[in-house]
């Protein structure tokens, strides 16, 4: 077996991104009997062989490509069949949901990190605690020490499992304001209306039982675009 035919097993079959550090290790021996001498030379060769399995990946007749998510490196479905992918995964379970409300919040966060629970409340409007404790619960956030101020409140932080369900490398790639408008324009056709429209102060802390955003993968990209839109909506940025 080559050694890219073994870099593309592994890669489909690790259940979370891998790092090209674990994939020299996996494929050291491989890698030597091509030529390689040394460990710097192992590793240089793995990364040129990587890379023309990602050009491969690329061509205009495959339907899957080798991204880097979460500092590694995983298979995923080209954008370009999202829709065929989209019509097969609405008939499976989805594996999480958010309420709009959560989604917001972790917007904020996102964008804000590291961030407390009343800075959070004071961009948001409401009491943020509830919809914290599903993000901390759905591993989505995390906590991140305490601020250096009067009463020393914890900060909060995005995770690696955050990475992985919008398909981000890391949170630079948040998509920009007008990505997001194409979004809207493309994706959401006039759904997220509903959402921008003026929306009354709740009396009581947020509970999370709002309307739920499914979080597929395959819909990822429209959760990042909520998670701009909550972001560009930030009245202290």
């Amino acid at each position: 077996m080559s050694l890219k035919a073994k870099l593309e097993a592994i890669i489909y079959a690790a259940e979370t991104p891998i790092t090209l550090d674990q994939l020299v290790q996996l494929v050291k021996d491989s890698a030597s009997q091509d030529g390689a001498t040394n460990d710097a030379d192992v590793k240089s060769h793995v990364r040129s062989v990587l890379e023309e399995l990602v050009a491969d990946c690329g061509a205009a007749d495959r339907g899957i490509e080798v991204r880097q998510v979460a500092g590694g490196y995983r298979l995923s479905t080209k954008p370009e069949q999202h829709d065929v992918v989209r019509a097969f995964a609405k008939s499976l379970k989805p594996p999480i949901r958010l309420s709009l409300p959560a989604l917001e919040t972790l917007a904020v966060i996102a964008y804000k990190q590291p961030v407390t629970v009343p800075e959070i409340n004071d961009i948001r409007g409401v009491d943020s605690s509830g919809v914290i404790a599903t993000l901390l619960d759905r591993k989505l956030v995390t906590t991140g020490g305490r601020k250096a101020v009067i009463g020393r409140p914890i900060l909060y932080k995005t995770t690696k499992e955050f990475l992985l369900r919008f398909g981000l490398n890391d949170v630079d790639e948040l998509p920009s304001m007008e990505e997001f408008e194409k979004l809207v324009a493309e994706a959401f056709q006039g759904e997220l209306l509903s959402v921008d429209g003026p929306r009354e102060k709740p009396a009581a802390p947020d509970s999370g039982t709002a309307e739920s955003v499914d979080l597929r993968v395959e819909d990822q990209e429209l959760a990042t675009a909520e998670l701009r839109r909550s972001g560009e909506n930030d009245p202290t940025a």
